[in-house]
């Protein structure tokens, strides 16, 4: 996975700034969310890493399948926690788990929130900006908002939660968050460091939300919702 050292330094600084304190509802702060905290600044659109990030995007480009474009289009399409379904089988249907669709619904507001801060905080250059001659799923994102990328943040927001409520399926989660994360590059929608960012954002919100009383109900309601439905072993 990729982002690792990214991702201790955010849980670091969380544990180190005493920020897993329970907030009222909407549930986080934006001294929370804080990118100058939470994440380093992406590299500058001339230096070697960007150019070195930019060369990726144009192998992944030049090698990837039809298959592999069309599950990373149909990705840049899907923003929500359906993208776990196959994962949890037929019966994650949220239409009949109204607790678990809330809590969810919380997840994507809170995460989007902080990403939106990040990116308004970084203003860095989308792929197809730095180099208009770069394809891409859709150029149809602010051309200042490639860093850090919202799916990464999404689906790490919504995995780590999900994971937690279902530790016997964590691995294949988690390791559906990551594909998520890195449908952004076959899409040529992000850089590598984009995606990093999000990773270790979203699972600092997701964290930060797990250690929050408020959002701690819907949780557990989720949770008894889940077993109910027999899609958990607890």
């Amino acid at each position: 996975m990729h982002g690792k050292a990214s991702l201790a330094a955010a849980l670091a600084v969380l544990v180190a700034s005493g920020t897993f304190a329970a907030t009222p509802p909407n549930y986080l702060t934006p001294s929370q969310y804080d990118p100058a905290q939470l994440l380093p600044p992406p590299p500058l659109d001339d230096s070697i890493a960007a150019k070195g990030e930019l060369a990726e995007l144009k192998s992944i480009e030049n090698r990837r399948s039809a298959a592999q474009l069309a599950s990373a289009k149909s990705d840049d399409k899907t923003e929500n926690v359906s993208i776990f379904a196959k994962i949890m089988g037929p019966g994650f249907d949220l239409k009949a788990l109204p607790a678990t669709e809330k809590m969810f619904v919380e997840i994507r507001r809170e995460e989007q929130t902080a990403a939106a801060a990040a990116k308004d905080f970084f203003k860095r250059n989308r792929p197809w900006i730095v180099d208009p001659s770069m394809t891409s799923c859709s150029k149809q994102d602010a051309p200042q908002s490639s860093y850090p990328s919202g799916h990464a943040t999404m689906g790490y927001s919504m995995g780590v939660v999900l994971a937690s409520l279902v530790p016997e399926k964590a691995q294949a989660i988690l390791a559906r968050a990551d594909e998520y994360a890195e449908n952004r590059l076959v899409c040529g929608m992000h850089f590598r460091r984009d995606i990093e960012a999000g990773q270790s954002l979203g699972t600092a919100i997701a964290v930060q939300l797990m250690q929050n009383a408020a959002f701690k109900v819907d949780y557990d309601a989720a949770a008894m919702e889940l077993h109910t439905a027999h899609l958990t072993m607890h």
